[in-house]
């Protein structure tokens, strides 16, 4: 079964009843008491103290429900399960959580002394910051995105005595269970479920359900409420789905996580970048996730792919009292290309120069500038002159520049005709995990079976969204297998496929299938049908990445390429950016599907266009996120869609590179950067809404005066 056939809100199995999670109401302290009132007969409430096996996900410290320790508003503390989900809602409005509060902390973004879950401190040649040099300085900030998916997350779990058809059989007298899960890593639903109950991992089969389009937001969340599900299936003997309101999901799910980068840079005669200091926190939230990936990927894209003489960074990501925190589209990268290129075009608005000169004229042929070593140039050249082409960025750019010096001329003011600006960034993607653990998330092994009757079997844990097209197209090309006659089998007995994420999918998972269907080919001459081959990507080893850490710098050995331009028009009554259109030049290597490619391209566009605009506005206040911001969040409509323009240089690698990531790359700080040229005011954040447009209004009047 594909995991594009079913979503988990359409299951209804014989029997079953339905659980939802009691939650905590405060973001700091102790549970001390759950108070239950009266259960009507085939209702339960079940708590930690039920869990048979370990309180907590597999490879994570989130525990399954809260023990003792409280951390955030919103935590799971309790099940209450039984046929009608009415009156769990009843039931659940009648308990009592009895706590003792403790001072809880909201933001460690300008505070001295943390609670820091992951720390960097590491610098590059000797500084440049002499007395006498021009200094260029921003604070850079990135506020949270929701991922919002087709469908809020829910899961399905079935126990079972005996296995049913098709499914492997475990530990002798064991019983079995099947959930169903829309998960983006379903061997971690497999092995968190299976702690949790106390069994052996090979008694859970897991059926992934519809991912659809989910921006990362399906890696290790489901393995939660996958738990919760399987929990209650325990107790209850019987199936048990778990299925979250869309206001459930939307307060308490992980979202983008938050921000904070300064940077400042010593400037050269010629412009160019002679050190660089750089300073990072982001806000993690309650728990670690990820969190060596999330704040290295963010030092990648803080110093960007530019020459810098000599940097000097520190990071920190810090522990605070909301839920945890990303990853979301990529695990930081596009939070510090941000901050990076937002510099960028500072720099090169400070001293007068086109920030599309300036970006051909300074980056680094060999290197990132964190120091990974590229296999290839980068073509940001080629990406440049193609997305200025395409969008006549550099006609615009000199038209809007000059009305911006002209309007520096008298008062400033709010009336008249809306006024216009431009903006370009660059940005990169890489392909898979700097760090390939024992969680297994850098595994990637597909199993591919040619049958008798001339049919082609695909087995493997991860199916992404829209990719299976594409390995039929190849099964189609290299076996001349009907495309009709390729199954897609992600259940049961299924090699372990990792993650769906970081374009893994088209980079390590394409290529296998490739690998197979040509092993295939020159045995199905010489050997009988069927025939079975399998093959993994082996992650690579480890190289020296900052002092006392390694990781898999080849991740970004070979990055996927981009160049944005946005060009908007502000209102003048309103005050609301409207777009007036978004360019992308990508350099993507081996193309398999344009069709398919464009399709992810413009989708990525139109989500990061929605978190830097102030359409999308999400924050946590004391804690929680209001309601209110559930009913008013507004995801772009079709009539709201600016226009997109996508185009792919031409390379002859035969290698496919990420590219699902690049627009949240490069979109927002192109956007940003039109802003500012269209007020004339230096905007360093995302989203920026009409009141920041408002405030730097009056700063102009402040300055003209």
């Amino acid at each position: 079964m594909e995991n594009a056939s079913f979503f988990v809100e359409d299951i209804y199995l014989q029997g079953m009843i339905y659980a939802m999670a009691i939650r905590s109401p405060i973001a700091n302290g102790n549970l001390v008491e759950i108070k239950v009132p009266h259960l009507p007969n085939s209702y339960m409430i079940i708590t930690a103290k039920d869990i048979p096996g370990k309180n907590s996900l597999a490879n994570f410290s989130i525990p399954i429900l809260a023990d003792k320790q409280l951390s955030y508003i919103g935590q799971p503390l309790a099940l209450v399960a039984g046929p009608e989900r009415t009156i769990l809602e009843e039931i659940a409005l009648g308990v009592e959580i009895i706590t003792e509060k403790k001072e809880p902390v909201f933001s460690g973004m300008d505070a001295e002394t943390n609670d820091v879950i992951v720390s960097r401190d590491f610098a590059s040649g000797d500084s440049f910051f002499g007395e006498n040099a021009k200094i260029i300085s921003g604070r850079y900030e990135t506020g949270l995105q929701e991922h919002w998916y087709p469908e809020a997350t829910g899961a399905v779990a079935e126990p079972f005595r005996q296995p049913p058809d098709g499914v492997k059989k475990g530990r002798k007298d064991a019983v079995l269970y099947t959930v169903y899960s829309p998960s983006q890593w379903p061997f971690h639903v497999k092995r968190s479920v299976a702690m949790v109950l106390g069994t052996d991992s090979e008694t859970i089969n897991v059926r992934p359900a519809c991912l659809a389009s989910h921006l990362d937001g399906k890696i290790w969340y489901p393995s939660l409420i996958a738990c919760h599900a399987a929990l209650a299936a325990h107790i209850s003997g019987g199936p048990v789905k778990v299925m979250l309101t869309r206001e459930e999901d939307f307060l308490n799910s992980p979202k983008r996580n938050r921000s904070d980068i300064k940077i400042s840079s010593s400037i050269g005669e010629k412009g160019e970048i002679l050190g660089s200091s750089v300073n990072i926190k982001l806000d993690l939230g309650s728990y670690a996730f990820f969190e060596d990936e999330i704040i290295d990927q963010t030092c990648i894209g803080a110093l960007d792919a530019y020459t810098h003489g000599s940097f000097n960074v520190k990071a920190e990501g810090i522990r605070t009292n909301i839920p945890p925190q990303g990853p979301m589209a990529g695990f930081g990268l596009s939070q510090g290309l941000f901050a990076a290129e937002r510099h960028i075009s500072h720099i090169a608005d400070s001293l007068g120069h086109d920030p599309a000169e300036w970006r051909k004229q300074n980056y680094n042929e060999k290197n990132l500038a964190i120091g990974i070593k590229l296999k290839e140039k980068p073509p940001l050249v080629e990406l440049i002159d193609s997305v200025t082409a395409m969008s006549d960025y550099r006609r615009k750019w000199a038209s809007y520049e000059l009305l911006r010096h002209s309007r520096r001329k008298e008062p400033w003011k709010f009336s008249g005709d809306p006024i216009r600006g431009i903006g370009i960034s660059t940005g990169f993607q890489g392909s898979g995990f700097l760090y390939n653990n024992e969680s297994g998330n850098g595994n990637c092994t597909v199993e591919l079976t040619l049958e008798k009757d001339g049919s082609l079997e695909i087995k493997t844990s991860v199916i992404p969204y829209g990719d299976n097209e594409i390995w039929r197209n190849l099964a189609h090309e290299i076996l001349g297998v009907d495309i009709k006659a390729v199954r897609f089998i992600n259940a049961n007995d299924v090699p372990d496929s990792g993650v769906a994420t970081l374009s893994r999918s088209i980079s390590f998972h394409t290529g296998l299938v490739e690998r197979c269907c040509m092993d295939i080919k020159n045995l199905r001459f010489h050997d009988p049908l069927p025939i079975t081959v399998r093959h993994s990507a082996k992650p690579v080893s480890e190289q020296e990445w900052l002092p006392g850490k390694k990781a898999n710098s080849e991740a970004f050995a070979s990055p996927g390429w981009g160049a944005a331009v946005a060009e908007i028009e502000i209102n003048q009554v309103t005050l609301e950016p409207k777009i007036r259109g978004i360019w992308m030049a990508v350099d993507g290597g081996k193309i398999f599907s344009l069709r398919r490619s464009h399709w992810t391209l413009r989708t990525g566009i139109i989500q990061s266009a929605g978190w830097v605009c102030c359409t999308e506005q999400v924050y946590y206040k004391n804690g929680s996120i209001s309601p209110g911001l559930f009913r008013t969040y507004n995801i772009s409509g079709l009539s709201e869609i600016p226009p997109i323009y996508v185009d792919f240089i031409q390379n002859n690698t035969e290698t496919p590179k990420g590219i699902g990531d690049l627009p949240f790359c490069c979109v927002p700080a192109a956007y940003v950067q039109a802003v500012s040229q269209a007020m004339d005011h230096h905007f360093e954040k995302i989203p920026v809404n009409a009141s920041d447009i408002m405030y730097a209004g009056k700063l102009k009047q402040t300055e003209d005066k």
